[in-house]
């Protein structure tokens, strides 16, 4: 090592141990400080994690509820990612998919891909004297658990020959089966609907949900030919589910091509025209959700930087008061030789520390908050690695540029006139 390094490297580990005394003899003061990096940096930590585990809980929730390999066609498909002026349009061009559609498609390609129908009803579910309000009733067909990999915790979904012969068998989701049957199995026990008594044959796994209700656990599938049945008088069409079958050789895309075919030519749809239907894949709709969060992203995580930056004047602020206190000594100092950069390495080195500090003491304060809120969260938050590093250079960044006016203005100070301070 080199006279000049040694010399450096003494100069920085004198710097270092002025301002760890500086932060110890005023610890009431750089706590107060570093509160505002502090909460900067686990608020940009708590987002980024809340981000990161609503993406991943979507994936897995879409990969549940729709299915990795199926798709979507109805009149309107996705009508949360259109406008008003869309939506209507569609209503207007496309046409409802109805039985006869589906045994069209089922007769030109059923021998390629799965299809079932998928419609839906909100009603009141009864068992005994107990009420399960607001269900969700799905007609679909004894297909759909291959279509969209619908798992089952106990018993089995309907058959082929419980559909056509229209047998009051249904399946229930989690939620309704600990309502309902809270200390035994549904399987074989019989619920009520619209005056009906429906056996429960299995139950569907819990999905989950981010709100008291969403849905997702509350479904009671009927076989569609029950379903129809039921509320013929109200069904305006209903949506189909597709998956190209084990062995066809199909990719989701030329599953979904096949289908487009066949409904263009049953609706009579010319070259150029657009497709009277709406679609949606599961690639669609991961690509809608990633869009949400990145425009969330966009808007909240330099909101919450916001208080990074005040963290950064309350740093300088109090680095200008220590500069003031310290001018005497910073005159004994430069008296006795330090140079510019000794003085302004020191204070530089003072107000990175604090920012530093606050920055992890404000991760681990974020990780802490995190780790409490996945005990009541079924979105797994998680900090991501990006999204700490980020959080530790923005605050030492903040740090440096907060330390760097009054680094300098206490370098600059003369020292005849630094010592004659109080």
């Amino acid at each position: 090592m080199t006279a000049e390094s040694r010399h450096t490297l003494y100069t920085f580990i004198t710097a270092f141990g002025l301002a760890v005394d500086s932060l110890r003899a005023h610890k009431l003061r750089t706590f107060l400080t570093l509160l505002g990096v502090i909460i900067g940096v686990s608020s940009v930590a708590i987002v980024g994690a809340a981000i990161e585990g609503l993406g991943n809980y979507a994936e897995s929730t879409t990969s549940k509820v729709f299915g990795s390999e199926s798709y979507l066609i109805a009149q309107i498909a996705s009508p949360g990612r259109s406008g008003r002026k869309d939506r209507i349009a569609k209503l207007r061009r496309n046409k409802p998919i109805r039985e006869a559609e589906l045994d069209y498609l089922r007769a030109v390609t059923g021998d390629r891909i799965l299809y079932s129908p998928y419609t839906q009803r909100i009603e009141d579910v009864k068992h005994g004297d107990v009420t399960f309000e607001s269900a969700s009733i799905l007609g679909v067909s004894s297909t759909l658990p291959e279509i969209r990999e619908v798992t089952l915790t106990d018993g089995r979904f309907f058959t082929e020959q419980e559909e056509r012969n229209r047998q009051l068998v249904c399946v229930v989701g989690d939620e309704l089966r600990s309502t309902l049957f809270p200390d035994r199995s549904p399987v074989g026990q019989t619920i009520k609907l619209r005056g009906l008594d429906f056996t429960i044959v299995g139950v569907q796994e819990k999905l989950g949900s981010s709100g008291a209700r969403s849905g997702q656990d509350n479904p009671v599938y009927l076989p569609a030919t029950v379903f129809l049945k039921m509320f013929s008088q109200r069904s305006n069409g209903f949506a189909v589910f597709g998956r190209a079958r084990d062995g066809a050789g199909l990719s989701i895309d030329e599953a979904l091509d096949l289908t487009r075919v066949a409904l263009r030519t049953r609706f009579h749809t010319g070259p150029g025209e657009t497709d009277k239907f709406d679609t949606i894949t599961p690639e669609s709709v991961r690509s809608f959700v990633e869009n949400i969060l990145a425009l969330v992203s966009a808007v909240v995580i330099p909101v919450t930087a916001i208080s990074l930056v005040v963290g950064g004047i309350v740093i300088m602020n109090i680095m200008l008061v220590s500069v003031t206190e310290r001018t005497r000594e910073i005159g004994v100092r430069k008296s006795l030789g330090a140079r510019y950069s000794d003085i302004l390495l020191q204070f530089l080195i003072e107000a990175t520390l604090m920012s530093a500090l606050g920055g992890a003491l404000g991760l681990l304060l974020g990780w802490a908050i995190v780790s409490v809120a996945n005990r009541f969260s079924e979105a797994p938050l998680e900090i991501t690695l990006p999204y700490a590093v980020l959080a530790l250079v923005v605050s030492s960044l903040v740090g440096i540029l907060s330390g760097w006016y009054p680094a300098a203005r206490a370098a600059r100070l003369d020292p005849v006139v630094a010592l004659r301070a109080e």
